[in-house]
């Protein structure tokens, strides 16, 4: 499993990617929130559920409107 920052980093560059090139779907990123807890595995659990509902989002997106 990747770590904590690898994770932040793919969750930033997936959001920068959303907003370059799909900046209609900016509005749905508010409605996917991170949880954050003193477990680390937890947080790694929780980054990876964020980034996978963010390429899902995406993914989404690509499909209808292509």
């Amino acid at each position: 499993m990747d770590t904590q920052q690898e994770l932040n980093q793919k969750i930033l560059q997936t959001i920068t990617k959303i907003r370059n090139e799909h900046p209609e779907l900016v509005k749905y990123l508010t409605e996917m929130p991170v949880v954050h807890s003193d477990d680390e595995d937890v947080n790694k659990k929780a980054l990876k559920d964020y980034h996978d509902s963010l390429i899902k989002l995406l993914a989404g997106y690509k499909e209808k409107h292509n």
